[in-house]
C-alpha cells in the first residue's frame, strides 16, 4: 500500500443544496483488500484509486450505512422485483471499460438529468478508467447485466472480507420495468448470503436527499457513528 496524496476539499455539497461540503482524500496505490477494509468500516468510499469521506464541521446528516445481510429477509415485492427479472444474465468479472460501458454509462446519466436535473458532461475513457477500473486490486469486481446479448447494466462493487461494499450502479433507462437498481442489490444481498458474508456496505444515507434516502428501507441496517480515524475504533449501531 502506498499512499499517493491526501487532502481535503470544500465545496457545494452534493447532496444537500443549500449546504457546503467537506471531503476528504487519499489516493493510495496498490491498496491491499484489508486497508480497503479499514477504510470503508470508517466512512470511506472508494472510486478507482481513490478513497473519500465527508467531515464536514457540524454536519452529520451523511451517515454510512450497511444492511445486516444476515437477519434480511426478501419480502414479497421484492421477490417479484427477483422474479419478473429473471431473464436478464448477469456476469462478474473484474472491471473493464469497452465502447458498450460508455454509452450505457452517458445513456444513463442524460436520462437522470432529465429526470433529477443531474449535472451531465460526457464521460471520456478515462475518465471512467480513473473512476471504475484503476485501483480495483483483487477486491474490485463489476456485475453486468445483459438481456440477451445488450449489456443494460453495470454493478461496480468491492468484495471485503465480512461484506460487499457497493460502489456505483447504472443501467439502461429504457429496462425500467426490471426495477434493475433494485435488482442489483438484491443480487448483492443473494451473493453475499450464499458467501457467508455480513454486510452490504451501502455508502452515505441522507434522510432530506431523494437519490440517498431511499437507503433506510433495506431493514436492518447500521450506521457509523462518527468519523472515527484509522487509529481509532469504530462503532456501527
Amino acid at each position: 500500500m502506498n499512499l499517493l496524496k491526501e487532502f481535503s476539499i470544500n465545496d457545494k455539497c452534493s447532496y444537500l443544496f443549500d449546504k457546503e461540503q467537506t471531503t476528504h482524500y487519499k489516493i493510495i496505490e496498490d491498496c491491499s483488500a484489508s486497508y480497503c477494509q479499514e477504510l470503508v468500516e470508517r466512512g470511506y468510499r472508494r472510486f478507482g484509486k481513490m478513497y473519500f469521506r465527508p467531515i464536514c464541521p457540524g454536519c452529520e446528516e451523511c451517515q454510512s450505512i450497511k444492511i445486516d445481510v444476515e437477519n434480511f429477509s426478501f419480502s414479497k415485492s421484492q421477490q417479484r422485483v427477483l422474479k419478473k427479472a429473471s431473464h436478464i444474465k448477469s456476469y462478474i468479472q473484474s472491471p473493464t471499460i469497452t465502447q458498450a460501458h460508455i454509452e450505457l454509462f452517458d445513456k444513463y446519466h442524460l436520462h437522470m438529468k432529465d429526470k433529477k436535473d443531474w449535472e451531465y458532461q460526457h464521460t471520456s475513457s478515462q475518465h471512467y478508467f480513473n473512476s471504475f477500473v484503476s485501483g480495483h486490486n483483487d477486491f474490485g469486481y463489476e456485475v453486468l447485466y445483459f438481456d440477451r446479448d445488450v449489456l443494460i447494466g453495470v454493478d461496480l462493487i468491492d468484495i471485503l472480507e465480512d461484506g460487499i461494499s457497493s460502489i456505483y450502479f447504472y443501467y439502461d433507462p429504457d429496462y425500467m420495468e426490471y426495477s434493475l437498481g433494485k435488482l442489483s442489490l438484491y443480487n448483492q444481498i443473494k451473493f453475499a448470503k450464499s458467501s457467508k458474508k455480513k454486510w452490504i456496505y451501502l455508502g452515505y444515507y441522507v434522510k432530506e436527499c431523494p437519490s440517498l434516502a431511499y437507503k433506510s428501507h433495506y431493514k436492518p441496517f447500521l450506521t457509523l457513528q462518527g468519523r472515527p480515524d484509522l487509529h481509532e475504533d469504530y462503532e456501527w449501531k
